[in-house]
């Protein structure tokens, strides 16, 4: 009996055999399925690596082009000092520019340089003027590509303009550029807020461009000047709407003519009766998009355009994709401008690179103070992500006359009649104050 109990049954035995392999199988399966994630998880991490590493080398890359580029940001923001006619006439003009690098005035720089004829070129045909025949009275802008000069004709008028601007290029802008910036401009004549082109001169260096006569310069300058002043103005809000409004006016036109702007900024602004009248102008950053095959950017790809980096939306950072869009960021950003008195849009950036990133990793300029909360707003749409939640220019144009039409001060933004003739008389002295400063 004590040695049947001892003894273990031969269906026992097999019973425990067989637990044993099945154990394991159990524990090989666990070890291959840890051994499989964690495969995954090491290649899924080696692939965002290697996208991540990418995306930061081209960011790397377009921020190296831009700086080789000798971007606008490098270049002092800041617009020439206005010159009254008294102190820069025509005399002293030519004796200032004596005394500088070159002995050249602008209109006789490179004049005896040869141009080249390319086979692309359209040649000015007979131009109506000739550069001997231009008077330059007064600094007006100083540009990236350009200097804008008020200016008349020694004799006779420019298709009746006693007075008008005048637009010299800087060396190194090609006669192509020009003529893009006259075709562009050609096609958008006839708009109260657009700066007319009258004619030009591209047929030898420096090339000419003349445009209608802008009384105040750039609104940049205009609202630097007279800050204190506007300061205590209790219509100031109103009155920067009414030049929002106006400036949304032109944008939208652009937008109806397939043009984008690329370089739109207050400093490109020209005031010829605030708020009334203000006009945009420099277009030689512009395209036509219906002469383009696609609108992505082509300024990495070509010859190296300068552009202002503090005034261009994050999506041309990261894929060189500029539309209307983009011209609604700068707009937001140009409200922001005018609420703050031509302050440098983020302002505590030095660097391009610092710049860059911060619009990219999507922080916004600081809020403005004493900004009504409707203007903040827009402000806000325009800098929205992705750009296709940005309003149109046109939906831009309906909200400012909306918030127009509210306020009880104005009635009809093209006439600045109140109905009160009180309030008439009070309005109309701060203009001629504003006005008689100027002069």
């Amino acid at each position: 009996m004590s040695h049947s109990n001892n003894c273990t049954s031969p269906t026992s035995r097999t019973l425990t055999a067989a637990s044993v392999p099945s154990d394991m199988e159990t524990l090989g399966i666990t070890h291959y399925i840890l051994i499989g994630v964690s495969t995954i998880t090491i290649l899924a991490l080696i692939v965002l690596g290697s996208l991540w590493f990418r995306k930061y080398r081209s960011l790397v890359q377009i921020i190296r082009d831009l700086r080789g580029a000798r971007s606008v940001v490098n270049i002092p923001h800041h617009d020439y000092p206005v010159l009254s006619p008294s102190t820069l006439s025509p005399t002293s003009f030519e004796e200032s520019q004596g005394k500088g690098n070159s002995e050249q005035t602008p209109l006789q720089r490179n004049k005896n340089k040869s141009v080249s004829r390319l086979p692309w070129r359209q040649v000015q045909q007979s131009p109506r003027f000739n550069k001997s025949d231009l008077s330059l009275l007064q600094l007006l802008k100083a540009g990236k590509e350009g200097v804008f000069y008020k200016a008349k004709m020694n004799r006779g008028t420019c298709k009746g303009h006693a007075m008008f601007t005048c637009k010299i290029a800087k060396e190194g802008v090609t006669p192509k550029r020009v003529e893009m910036e006259v075709t562009i401009m050609r096609k958008l004549v006839h708009h109260k807020n657009v700066l007319q082109l009258l004619d030009w001169n591209s047929t030898e260096e420096p090339y000419v461009l003349i445009m209608e006569y802008v009384s105040y310069g750039t609104l940049r300058s205009f609202l630097q000047t007279h800050k204190e002043r506007l300061n205590s103005d209790p219509e100031l809000q109103s009155l920067l709407t009414i030049t929002s409004y106006h400036i949304a006016l032109a944008m939208e036109h652009l937008r109806s003519k397939m043009v984008v702007h690329c370089d739109l900024a207050l400093r490109n602004i020209m005031v010829g009766k605030f708020p009334w009248e203000v006009k945009v102008a420099e277009f030689g950053l512009a395209r036509d998009l219906t002469r383009m095959r696609s609108r992505h950017s082509s300024h990495g790809k070509t010859s190296r355009v300068r552009v202002p980096l503090r005034w261009y939306p994050p999506e041309y950072f990261r894929n060189h994709y500029y539309s209307f869009k983009g011209d609604v960021w700068a707009f937001g950003i140009v409200m922001w401008e005018m609420q703050t008195f031509g302050t440098l849009p983020y302002p505590n950036l030095e660097s391009s690179e610092s710049v860059v990133y911060y619009i990219c990793a999507g922080h916004k300029n600081t809020q403005p103070d004493g900004c009504r909360p409707e203007i903040l707003q827009i402000m806000h749409d325009c800098w929205l992500e992705p750009y296709t939640s940005r309003p149109s220019f046109t939906d831009i144009v309906r909200i400012l006359e909306d918030i127009i039409d509210n306020d009880s001060d104005y009635v009809d933004v093209e006439n600045p009649i109140l109905s009160s003739a009180t309030e008439t008389d009070n309005h109309q002295c701060v203009l001629l104050e504003l006005n008689e400063a100027i002069v």
